[in-house]
């Protein structure tokens, strides 16, 4: 009978060393997440937008102007999708869902910053498969909308790229390398 005495202790033991650890990993994991998702997704959008000022020399402002061109196009966009597409949540009742804005955001700068410095793009793109991915970790979209957010965001940092002057800003963007802007409002249209 002295293996009963050994008994609680051995059950404490098992606790702490095989579900413990796991209800710790996924409580540290839900808080990083969380910051990932908040103050980590302003920074990364706020470092993609505003490091060409201070790193891209002359084209510095054309670039940054372009980047924020980018994501506040993608945004409009997807805030525009989430009013029509009224999907709901799956951890509220809240019914915009679809597609995920975070994910929108971050692949739009990525995408911008990807096509000023080729060399970095792992990173920019890491970091914002880190902020869609913190945003299936909290449960606050499906796949499906996480991944459809991110094609919005790429796809509309690619036709960015692909305008002479841009989309929304397009007074203030230049086409040339000068980096000098333009003043005055212009009609762009395609169809």
């Amino acid at each position: 009978m002295s293996w009963l005495k050994t008994l609680p202790a051995a059950i404490i033991a098992c606790y702490c060393t095989m579900f413990a650890p796991q209800a710790i990993a996924q409580t540290v994991d839900k808080d990083v997440s969380r910051f990932i998702s908040g103050g980590g997704t302003a920074i990364y959008l706020g470092a993609g937008t505003l490091l060409p000022l201070f790193t891209d020399g002359k084209q510095g402002v054309q670039r940054s102007l372009r980047t924020f061109d980018s994501l506040g196009t993608s945004t409009l966009l997807c805030i525009s999708l989430k009013e029509i597409t009224d999907v709901q949540r799956p951890d509220s009742d809240s019914r915009d869902s679809f597609p995920s804005c975070h994910a929108t955001a971050a692949f739009a700068v990525a995408t911008m910053q990807s096509h000023y410095h080729p060399e970095s793009a792992i990173l920019w793109y890491s970091g914002a498969t880190l902020i869609s991915y913190s945003r299936l970790n909290l449960n606050r979209h499906r796949l499906a909308e996480v991944l459809a957010g991110a094609a919005l965001g790429y796809l509309t940092a690619k036709l960015e790229l692909s305008q002479k002057h841009g989309l929304i800003l397009f007074p203030l963007i230049s086409s040339g390398s000068s980096g000098e802007s333009i003043v005055g409002m212009q009609i762009v249209g395609s169809f």
